[in-house]
């Protein structure tokens, strides 16, 4: 009797002990507290930035219910979580929470010109990455494969160069239309056209955060469409050669592209 009662206290307390979650931002890392929210954000427990854009209280992190879970406790930013190598991604509208079930998440946010990426790190997660999904993520296989044409790429390399550059979870600027236009060698007509096409293509796949209803495209869809490709590896490091790429630059011009 007693040793029943010892394997199943020794149970019960498996059960409520809380696997350690860790953050990293731009090179400092923070062991999460157990008893209570973490907050981040303007102020709070992670003081990101003094940026006017960013909310005072953004993002908390919180163990409750035998899991740690990510809430959007803002009121006009969304974030962007990606997991298991970029093969499960979220949108996190405001108001909105998800358990984190992985080893590792990135989480990427753009608050006005800035955006920031963080990770989050433990090594008692409740569900790993199949064999499958880590050999097709380890090449070049993205979340959800799509048909971009050269010129589309390009586009979404040149919004994403600051992050495709960066080393380690840190913050960026993102370019302005403008800056991106010039970098290309287009006009910004031509921008427009192509920014257009590509979150039109992205929207009828289900990406969230590109449309701001009513058929409207969104006002911050040019850092939603970063935080996407990157996260989910749409664009990576090894396609900056293609800003430079005199073939495409001399490349005639198409609607469809």
């Amino acid at each position: 009797m007693n040793e029943d009662a010892g394997i199943e206290r020794g149970v019960a307390e498996e059960a409520t002990r809380v696997a350690p979650l860790r953050l990293e931002f731009a090179g400092e890392w923070h062991d999460l507290p157990t008893d209570r929210p973490f907050i981040i954000g303007r102020e709070g427990d992670l003081e990101i930035d003094d940026n006017p854009y960013l909310h005072r209280h953004f993002l908390e992190l919180q163990h409750r219910d035998g899991l740690w879970w990510l809430a959007n406790v803002g009121v006009l930013l969304a974030a962007t979580i990606s997991s298991a190598g970029g093969a499960v991604q979220s949108w996190l509208s405001p108001g909105a929470r998800m358990p984190l079930v992985f080893e590792r998440s990135v989480i990427v946010f753009t608050a006005g010109p800035v955006t920031y990426e963080l990770s989050l790190h433990t090594e008692e997660a409740p569900y790993e990455v199949s064999r499958q999904v880590q050999e097709s993520m380890s090449g070049e296989t993205t979340v959800m494969p799509a048909s971009f044409t050269p010129l589309q790429k390009q586009l979404m390399v040149a919004l994403a160069e600051p992050m495709l550059r960066r080393e380690g979870v840190s913050m960026n600027e993102l370019p302005s239309s403008s800056a991106a236009a010039q970098r290309l060698g287009w006009t910004m007509s031509k921008f427009n056209r192509k920014l257009d096409n590509v979150c039109d293509k992205l929207d009828r796949m289900g990406v969230q955060g590109l449309r701001g209803g009513a058929g409207k495209l969104a006002t911050n869809r040019r850092a939603r469409l970063v935080e996407y490709a990157v996260t989910s590896h749409v664009v990576t490091r090894a396609d900056l050669p293609l800003l430079d790429d005199a073939t495409l630059r001399n490349q005639v011009d198409s609607d469809a592209d």
